[in-house]
């Protein structure tokens, strides 16, 4: 593989753990700095990551056509540099105030999600783009696996350790990136910047003339949504319906991120050659049906353990629907397409962390009448009939290629 494919892959790996890194401490840190409850704790959790996801949402599309009109290369190396700096405030914040300003930070520097998918899209044929999303989702998967593992096995140094590892990690990948990064934008695709086309609004217009994609974004965003019940409650879950610590979250999760990453990564090739792009999606969302709905009502930790690498099995959904609405755009649009995607999934992320957190407190704090910590995934299950039913949906106008 060549070496800029693999700093590419290395920044979406380092921005999934943005995500999942604070995942297995972050009830603990939140009750370390607040001393409030684990219900207390999950709402707190659930403002973090609606923060983080706001800035994903404003800047996912700037950064996106930011790199559309000065290239890949300096977008993808300054945010890797603020991003060191902001894990090193996160490693020493003691306040909430300062763990907010960590988290918008994050979200701005992580919304180069964009343009690596842009980076993929430029060196890749029209026929290999789906797999080589793939690849994306892949190295998001094996992110979400070191994010938590590294969270869970640090944190036994502290709640802290994690960020400063984190830290080394960006800035690493960063002096690694100015070296083998070469641009792939050149005068033939170069667009102009435009504040109507890099705002989250305006990217989302720009983009409603393509006949079919909106019905996608909207399977594609209810399929977020569901998707995000794992980042946002899965640690105040594990607690309060297994007993399980800080170590034994981050492994739950690193065994999804690992069958995330093999899915992604390997199988999903196999899916779309047997089934095609469309049959991928239909499949995954069928598969999840079931998963969340098993994970809803799960009682043993052991069998939990066994179903969490399972359910990933239907992580095929996004690089499938990649694969189709990357088709219907040109290539000079390529890095505003993904700039709304990350906005879309923004959104998501913006919805889900609150939703699914307050629906959690609502059914495990001190006075609730029925004590069901599984109520989020069963939210989720129906979100994901919903975007099945949409997908499946007569459309009324052809995608346009």
């Amino acid at each position: 593989m060549r070496l800029p494919v693999v700093f590419i892959l290395i920044t979406v790996m380092i921005d999934a753990m943005g995500v999942g890194l604070i995942i297995p401490v972050m009830p603990d840190l939140i009750r370390e700095v607040t001393g409030g409850d684990l219900a207390n704790a999950a709402l707190w959790g659930g403002v973090l990551a609606t923060v983080f996801a706001v800035m994903q949402f404003l800047f996912g599309p700037v950064i996106g056509n930011l790199s559309d009109r000065f290239g890949r290369r300096p977008v993808l190396l300054i945010s890797l540099v603020v991003m060191a700096a902001d894990y090193v405030v996160m490693a020493t914040a003691g306040t909430m105030w300062l763990l907010l300003l960590g988290r918008i930070v994050g979200g701005i520097t992580s919304a180069t999600q964009a343009t690596a998918s842009a980076f993929m899209a430029d060196i890749s044929d029209p026929a290999k783009k789906a797999q080589n999303f793939g690849l994306v989702g892949a190295a998001f998967g094996l992110g979400f696996v070191i994010g938590p593992l590294m969270g869970g096995l640090l944190g036994e140094w502290g709640t802290r350790a994690p960020f400063w590892a984190a830290a080394a990690l960006a800035g690493a990948n960063a002096v690694f990136g100015y070296f083998v990064l070469q641009e792939t934008v050149t005068d033939a695709i170069r667009r102009p910047f435009d504040w109507r086309r890099a705002n989250p609004l305006g990217a989302f217009r720009s983009l409603r003339e393509l006949p079919g994609l909106g019905r996608l974004f909207a399977v594609f965003f209810l399929y977020q949504v569901a998707f995000f019940v794992y980042p946002a409650v899965w640690a105040y879950f594990g607690q309060a319906r297994f007993g399980w610590n800080a170590g034994m979250i981050g492994l739950s999760l690193g065994l999804f991120g690992i069958m995330m990453a093999i899915v992604q990564g390997g199988l999903i090739r196999l899916i779309l050659a047997r089934l095609g792009e469309r049959g991928t999606v239909i499949y995954g969302l069928v598969f999840d049906v079931f998963a969340f709905g098993a994970l809803a009502f799960v009682t043993s930790g052991t069998i939990a353990l066994i179903l969490t690498p399972m359910a990933a099995l239907g992580a095929v959904i996004t690089p499938a629907l990649q694969g189709i609405m990357s088709k219907a755009v040109g290539d000079r649009r390529q890095g505003e397409l993904q700039g709304a995607l990350t906005s879309v999934g923004a959104v998501a992320m913006i919805i889900a962390p609150m939703v699914m957190t307050g629906v959690f407190a609502q059914f495990t704090h001190s006075e609730a009448e029925i004590y069901f910590p599984g109520a989020p995934f069963l939210l989720s299950l129906g979100l994901i009939i919903v975007a099945l039913l949409v997908f499946l949906s007569p459309r009324r106008h052809a995608v346009a290629v």
